[in-house]
């Protein structure tokens, strides 16, 4: 039998692993458990009324109300305190594709243009090319602050986090190891592994998996259909739920201009229409336009400009509801830059392309004359399109809940060798426990830093009411 000729690696392969040990050698992977001092004049609730800047100013009380939920839902709104805080921590300074926002809740189950059920991210609003490491971290402390809401002490928690950045770190290295086609076409098939999740996500109250399997067959455009769509007057179109969903006529109506729902579905479609694929433009062209509402969604995106578009094909029973969403600065720019796109909507999507491994068929996106001198950038996307997420209130086990949070790990190293030099990843990350180690320590700090901002929150909420 013929000796296997042992492989012999490329110039960038050896660059990377080279680039890896470098910054490893300047940016020791203990000193990312490090949480920085913030500025003595940094002031976490006046970056969020910054934020707010720019937004429908009606719908802000509804981002707060949101977010005081308890501390995850602040955390989730709280996307640009953390990365302050993120750019004041050392930082490995290997970049990739950042998500910018991949806190567990942001990982959950949506339909490929083939319709398998595949597991990924699938938020990208902040998305922008940075230090791996800031992703693993906004992960990594989502789990903290979850786990904390829950009860959960201290010990378990750092034992949970451990374990899922162990598995970004082997899943990376794994990863190196294959090659660039490989890497590409690696996803998590729910449907082809259902055996394997049910046994791991199986406990006393039946399989996490089947249900959310179940709650993503549901959500569908005939889904949203039934529940968002009726008649109004004589015509077919959005029903008025306001804050939460308002149609576009109603909208006109308050502004008291001269266009009208037809002209604006006309403007919006023709604008989205140019930004995609020739197939996928064909398709969308056979299909009528209906209604347009604008539609609250998330906690972070409350306040931005988010619609729904209503399109009917064959008759009736054969609606398309897509998703138009504002996309706004990404929270990282301030402490990275902007990268390269024209517009954040070209930001979005190009993102979404590079870290999930099957995006939707109708991504596009486009920039609205508001007027002369008011622009606002938006991509689309279809609406619920087998989209869930697990409800991570009710799990109460907290060896589930981790090998959840292990699950949104291997996505996230996924979608970083894909969109990174996996090699200097790989290198940077090593053999030993010390990056899960470091991680797991900032996770708990960030934890108690986050609820000390939430508790500053609630105490201006209630001072506001009085």
């Amino acid at each position: 039998m013929a000796e296997k000729q042992k492989s012999i690696p490329t110039r960038e392969t050896v660059q990377g692993r080279a680039e890896g040990r470098r910054r490893r050698a300047e940016h020791p992977r203990k000193d990312l458990a490090v949480l920085g001092d913030r500025h003595p004049d940094f002031d976490p609730l006046a970056t969020l009324v910054a934020q707010g800047r720019g937004r429908v100013e009606s719908l802000l009380p509804l981002r707060d109300e949101r977010m005081a939920a308890n501390e995850f839902a602040f955390l989730r709104g709280a996307a640009a305190i953390m990365s302050y805080d993120l750019a004041m921590t050392p930082s490995t300074q290997i970049d990739v594709q950042l998500c910018g926002d991949a806190h567990i809740s942001n990982f959950g189950v949506y339909a490929s243009p083939e319709r398998r059920l595949i597991f990924g991210l699938n938020d990208f609003d902040e998305t922008l090319p940075g230090p791996f490491d800031w992703d693993v971290k906004r992960m990594a402390a989502s789990a903290a602050v979850a786990l904390r809401s829950q009860g959960r002490d201290e010990a378990a928690i750092l034992k949970s986090v451990r374990k899922a950045v162990a598995v970004y770190r082997k899943t990376v290295v794994e990863l190196a190891a294959q090659g660039h086609m490989d890497v590409w076409y690696t996803k998590l098939d729910v449907e082809a592994n259902m055996d394997a999740l049910r046994g791991a996500f199986t406990d006393e109250h039946g399989s996490r998996v089947d249900d959310l399997v179940a709650q993503a067959r549901r959500k569908d455009s005939r889904h949203a259909y039934t529940k968002l769509v009726g008649m109004v007057g004589s015509k077919l179109g959005f029903l008025s739920d306001p804050p939460l969903i308002v149609p576009m006529a109603d909208l006109l109506a308050q502004g008291r201009t001269g266009s009208t729902t037809e002209a604006v579905l006309d403007t919006v479609f023709d604008g989205y229409l140019a930004s995609i694929g020739e197939a996928p433009r064909q398709l969308l062209e056979t299909f009528e336009r209906v209604d347009i509402a604008r539609k609250v969604v998330g906690v972070g995106s409350v306040g931005t400009r988010c619609f729904v578009l209503l399109l009917l094909g064959r008759d009736l029973d054969d609606p398309l509801i897509l998703q138009i969403k504002e996309a706004v600065p990404s929270v990282l720019e301030a402490h990275l830059g902007p990268d390269h796109h024209a517009t954040h909507g070209d930001r979005v999507i190009a993102g979404q392309r590079l870290l999930q491994t099957a995006p939707d068929l109708f991504l596009g996106a486009f920039r609205a004359n508001y007027s002369d001198t008011e622009t606002h950038d938006f991509y689309v996307r279809q609406f619920h399109d087998g989209k869930a997420s697990a409800d991570l209130t009710t799990i109460e086990s907290t060896a589930i809940f981790t090998r959840y949070v292990q699950t949104c790990a291997w996505v996230l190293a996924r979608a970083h060798a894909r969109s990174g030099n996996r090699a200097a990843l790989a290198a940077y990350l090593g053999q030993s426990s010390a990056f899960e180690d470091a991680i797991a320590d900032w996770s708990v700090a960030y934890a108690e830093r986050n609820a000390a901002d939430y508790a500053l929150f609630m105490a201006a909420r209630e001072a506001g009411q009085d």
